[in-house]
């Protein structure tokens, strides 16, 4: 049975950094499974905009922001069900809104387990990591992200807060149960 983990959260609660390690622990505990972590800031990064993004839209030859959202889960899903039908692992690291019935569904279809751990921070760290990494410019969506993701219904008992915790203090807690979705 394959299982699909999704590390959600918003920018600068160490999505990234949670799900190369996890996938990595994955891998070397079952060592005769392979792994695929889909990223989807790399979809999202495929977007190279003009600097003067605003004056170009009414064109209709730039996508609205909802528009490219949608895109990037549509490159996602894909992927992950590509990983699926061969049998893999699937890790997928990208903030969760509204997606998570379209990723049940997926999970659902291959019969695979399904784990969803939302990380969050306080708002300071969340401002000193965007900071520290050069990505001050996405702060005020992270705050914005992380008070709606810290209170979606779905969301709670799902929710990992990491501040003060290491890489290896996360994956321990990642060990229970408490992160499944039936």
């Amino acid at each position: 049975m394959s299982t699909v983990y999704i590390f959600s959260g918003p920018c600068g609660c160490g999505k990234t950094t949670l799900a190369k390690a996890y996938a990595k622990h994955i891998a070397n505990k079952n060592q005769d499974k392979q792994v695929y972590v889909i990223h989807g800031d790399v979809f999202a990064a495929g977007f190279t905009e003009p600097d003067n993004r605003n004056a170009h839209i009414s064109s209709g030859k730039i996508l609205e922001w909802e528009d490219i959202l949608k895109f990037n889960w549509d490159c996602i899903l894909t992927v992950a069900q590509k990983a699926l039908a061969k049998g893999l692992d699937v890790i997928i690291d990208y903030v969760v809104e509204d997606e998570l019935p379209l990723v049940q569904e997926l999970a659902r279809k291959y019969g695979a387990k399904l784990y969803y751990i939302v990380l969050t921070a306080s708002c300071d760290t969340i401002k000193e990591r965007l900071n520290k990494r050069g990505d001050s410019y996405l702060t005020e969506r992270a705050l914005f992200l992380k008070n709606k993701l810290d209170n979606l219904p779905e969301n709670q008992g799902h929710l990992l807060n990491n501040v003060g915790k290491s890489v290896e203090d996360e994956l321990e807690q990642l060990k229970t149960e408490n992160f499944i979705l039936e």
